[in-house]
């Protein structure tokens, strides 16, 4: 028997009483809402308490990445115009997979934000619409408009995360300018430039970049190591291969170094990828490595599934598929703490 949904009056009533904890039973009432409820939302939502709004979104943020299913898009669309910094980011952040262009002009606006960390979610947010336009899914107009800023805000002044992020989201551009501002920004030294300078590389599919890509593989920061094994996984370098393979034999290493370069062979294949992971999904003890390797093992055989159909296709078709079939990488980046 299906259990009766929580009154929405309940909830509301709960996000206000500031002397009791906010029960977790109450989130996922948050998916979904009716137009009523979601009006009941707003009304109430500036008299909510700012740190118990900012713990809401970012509760609902860690619910959908691990739920494909729910739907708290209405409540972010609330939070983008909240009147602290902190909290229209983290509406950002919700609306991370959104790919309703009207979010376009409100991110574009964002650029303009008073708070650096909202100018910084709003430009990487840009990414997948980048990535929409090359795929011709939105107006050549709307494209360029968004590229033409965010190349303004990597050439400005503004603070150097909002930069990095807009150079991040510019990697999916084919404009000519972006490949002069990553190879730029990968040869400052700079360890976070050079990270978001391969996350740029990974998203422009172009095989020109693997020489730069290859040799971070082993650098010794690990923002740095981790988006060149991302890169490598995304561009599918086959040179990258054995390389990764002996990163995965070394005994003491990041977790999610490891991770990474698990995922990237099962982009990449070929020899002893597939033997490599069924040896450590039978050898592990850790259940969060094992699912890892499960869904590596599972990647692996849908692109060698890919592989044969491309038997099928001239060159042309090949690179399409390739390029537009493939799994986009549009994970949130890292949340930085530090000023820059």
């Amino acid at each position: 028997m299906a259990r009766k949904p929580i009154p929405f009056d309940r909830v509301i009533k709960a996000l206000l009483d500031e002397s009791t904890p906010f029960s977790p039973t109450y989130l996922h009432r948050f998916s979904d809402l009716e137009e009523e409820e979601l009006d009941a939302l707003k009304q109430v939502w500036n008299q909510i308490q700012p740190t118990r709004r900012l713990a809401l979104l970012s509760d609902l943020e860690e619910i959908s990445d691990a739920d494909t299913l729910v739907f708290f898009d209405n409540v972010a669309r609330i939070a983008l115009n909240d009147e602290h910094g902190a909290i229209r980011a983290q509406a950002i952040r919700l609306l991370w997979l959104s790919e309703d262009a009207e979010l376009i002009p409100l991110y574009l606006n964002f650029l303009s934000d008073p708070e650096a960390e909202v100018r910084a979610e709003a430009a990487g947010a840009l990414g997948k619409f980048v990535y929409l336009g090359e795929l011709e899914e939105l107006p050549e107009q709307t494209l360029h408009e968004i590229e033409n800023r965010l190349i303004d805000v990597v050439r400005g002044k503004d603070q150097a995360l909002v930069r990095r992020r807009a150079l991040e989201a510019l990697g999916f551009s084919s404009r000519e300018e972006v490949p002069l501002l990553v190879r730029e920004a990968y040869q400052t030294n700079d360890p976070d430039w050079v990270a978001s300078a391969l996350m740029a590389m990974g998203r422009s599919y172009d095989k020109e970049y693997e020489p730069e890509v290859k040799r971070m593989l082993k650098h010794p920061k690990v923002n740095v190591q981790l988006e060149a094994i991302r890169a490598a996984g995304e561009l599918e370098l086959e040179s990258a291969r054995r390389p990764l393979l002996d990163l995965l034999e070394e005994e003491a290493q990041d977790s999610e170094v490891r991770y990474a370069a698990i995922w990237a062979l099962s982009q990449i294949g070929g020899e002893q990828v597939r033997e490599t992971l069924e040896k450590i999904a039978e050898e592990t003890e850790d259940d969060e490595e094992l699912e890892i390797v499960e869904q590596a093992l599972d990647n692996l055989q849908l692109n060698e599934e890919i592989s044969m159909m491309m038997f099928d296709f001239d060159i042309e078709d090949e690179e399409d598929l390739k390029k537009f079939g493939r799994q986009i990488d549009l994970s949130k980046p890292e949340e930085e703490d530090e000023e820059e």
